[in-house]
């Protein structure tokens, strides 16, 4: 096992992010295709019933919603389809900048370790683009594979009214651990596809080589990444859950009034932005720690490198 120093990793990541501030930008682009996902939350009320009873609705209303429901999609069925097909195109393209981020950041932090005073996006980007679809189609395939195996159990979970989720509990026990080792292998695999300029299933095996002889080591630094950056972003999304709070706490007065939503609204999206690009400094130095761990433990021969600067 290589000699490594966890101090010196995690405090050479922020110098280099410090320095050289371009990689900011391959952190945002990064953040796009963390895995995230956004929610939506939704709730209206149609305004106060007039007949007896305490329920919000009747069972009429309710009915007639969902036939106005019904009809606006009959009515609207191809806006509806364009819509999503854009949905699904800003996705994949969200997606892509997200790896051709990872990929900068890697590019980025091996220039800088082996001497590189200055580093240009434009350089970076155009280096990142040949190990583009090797990149995009290894964390595709893996997300697919997970997919694949959670949809049908979420399906039996559902399909037996919440018995099937306590027959499948210990399965996934065990996927948990298993999801969290691949996700570790990957950010091994990335740098070794970039680095070395390997395929898909090289880099993974290169990735599952280097975890395995470095077992101890990538687990804590595992560790410190995940529970520092979950810390960093709860702070990061603190003024975000203070602005939605306010409508938590004035709820009963919604069915006359929504400027405590529109406000709140207002305050979130001023802060997006905000959010985007301290959530994308975060992420490059995440990504810029793990390179250096892949340099520290592999070493790379000078060979490959070259083939990988020249690539």
């Amino acid at each position: 096992m290589n000699n490594f120093n966890l101090g010196e990793v995690l405090t050479t990541s922020w110098k280099i992010i410090w320095k050289h501030k371009v990689l900011w930008v391959f952190g945002i682009l990064a953040s796009f295709a963390r895995g995230g996902g956004g929610g939506s939350a939704g709730g209206g009320n149609s305004g106060y019933q007039t007949g007896s009873g305490d329920a919000p609705f009747s069972t009429e209303q309710f009915e007639r919603g969902i036939q106005q429901a019904a009809q606006f999609f009959e009515q609207n069925l191809w806006i509806i389809i364009a819509g999503v097909v854009i949905i699904i195109l800003l996705s994949f393209l969200l997606y892509a900048a997200g790896m051709m981020g990872r990929i900068g950041l890697i590019k980025g932090v091996y220039k800088v370790e082996t001497g590189a005073e200055r580093l240009s996006f434009g350089e970076l980007w155009s280096e990142s683009r040949p190990y583009f679809w090797r990149i995009f189609g290894m964390n595709f395939l893996i997300r697919l594979a997970f997919v694949l195996i959670f949809i049908p159990l979420a399906i039996f979970g559902f399909v037996t009214m919440g018995i099937g989720f306590i027959c499948i509990l210990p399965l996934l026990c065990i996927l948990v651990p298993i999801s969290w080792v691949i996700a570790v292998v990957m950010e091994q695999a990335q740098p070794a596809i970039v680095l070395e300029n390997l395929g898909i299933l090289d880099g993974l095996k290169r990735g599952w080589q280097i975890v395995k002889t470095n077992a101890i080591p990538i687990i804590i630094l595992a560790i410190v990444l995940a529970v520092g950056g979950v810390m960093i972003g709860i702070i990061i999304a603190l003024p975000l859950i203070l602005s939605l709070l306010p409508i938590f706490i004035g709820m009963n007065t919604l069915n006359e009034s929504f400027t405590l939503v529109y406000i709140a609204l207002a305050c979130c999206a001023l802060y997006l932005p905000v959010i985007i690009f301290l959530n994308g400094i975060l992420t490059a130095y995440i990504k810029s720690a793990w390179t250096l761990t892949y340099l520290r433990l592999a070493k790379p021969t000078e060979s490959a490198a070259v083939v990988a600067v020249n690539a």
